[in-house]
C-alpha cells in the first residue's frame, strides 16, 4: 500500500495536549517562548476547527488540503489521501487505488500525523529560537525555528511564521534530514465548527468496491 509522509507539526501545530513543564519551557529563548505561548493560548480555546491549507514541496507545485478536528478526533485530506480518526481507530483512504488501511490509533505514537496537537507540538521534544520579524504585505510575521531534541527524528528543523498582531499561524516550513522541504500555508481557519462525531469515522458503504487492509 502506498503511503505518503504527512508532516503537520503545528495544524496540526499539532495545532494542534501536552502540558509544558518548566524544564520544557527552558528549551526556548524568551522571545520565541512568548510568541509560541501566545499562539498556543489562542488555539487552545478552540474546541473544534476546520482549516484549509496549501502545501508546497520544494521544486513542486502547490497542492491543497484540509483538516477538521474535534477534541482528539480529526479528519485530514491531502495528496490523494483522506485520514479518518475517531480517537480509537484510524483509517487511511487512498482514492487512486480505492483502498483503505485500518489501524489502531495510538496517541502517543502519532507524532507529526496528529493535527489535534499542532499548537502545542513545540512544548515537548523541541528546542526553539526566535529568528526574525518581517513585514509581508499588510502583516508583520514573526519567525521561530524549532529543532527536535530526538536525534532519531526524520525532521531536522521546523520554521513557523506567526502573525504578530493576533498570534495566528501564517505558515510553517518543515526541513527533513533527507533534504526534502515542504511549506504549509494556512489559507482559512474556522473555529468552533459544528461537526458530528460520525464525520470522523470511515464509512465503507460510501466507497463501493473499496479494498480493506486491516493492520490491527
Amino acid at each position: 500500500m502506498r503511503k505518503i509522509k504527512i508532516s503537520i507539526l503545528l495544524l496540526a501545530v499539532s495545532v494542534f495536549l501536552t502540558v509544558a513543564s518548566f524544564e520544557t519551557r527552558a528549551q526556548g529563548d524568551k522571545k520565541a517562548t512568548a510568541i509560541l505561548d501566545a499562539m498556543s493560548s489562542k488555539y487552545q480555546k478552540v474546541k473544534s476547527f476546520k482549516a484549509l491549507f496549501t502545501y508546497t514541496p520544494e521544486g513542486g507545485k502547490p497542492l491543497k488540503g484540509d483538516v477538521t478536528t474535534k477534541g482528539t478526533k480529526f479528519r485530514l485530506k491531502m495528496a490523494g489521501q483522506e485520514i479518518y480518526n475517531d480517537g480509537k481507530l484510524m483509517a487511511t483512504y487512498i482514492k487512486e487505488t480505492n483502498e483503505v488501511n485500518y489501524q489502531d490509533f495510538d496517541p502517543t505514537a502519532s507524532g507529526d500525523l496528529d493535527p489535534t496537537k499542532i499548537y502545542s507540538a513545540y512544548k515537548k521534544g523541541f528546542k526553539y529560537v526566535f529568528v526574525d520579524e518581517k513585514k509581508v504585505g499588510a502583516q508583520v510575521l514573526e519567525t521561530v525555528e524549532l529543532t527536535p531534541t530526538n536525534k532519531n527524528s526524520q525532521v531536522s528543523k521546523v520554521q513557523i511564521q506567526v502573525n504578530k498582531a493576533d498570534k495566528s499561524i501564517n505558515n510553517w516550513k518543515i526541513f527533513q534530514k533527507n533534504g526534502e522541504k515542504v511549506t504549509y500555508k494556512l489559507d482559512q481557519f474556522q473555529p468552533d465548527v459544528a461537526v458530528a462525531d460520525n464525520f470522523f469515522t470511515f464509512n465503507a458503504k460510501q466507497y463501493p468496491g473499496v479494498e480493506v487492509v486491516d493492520l490491527r
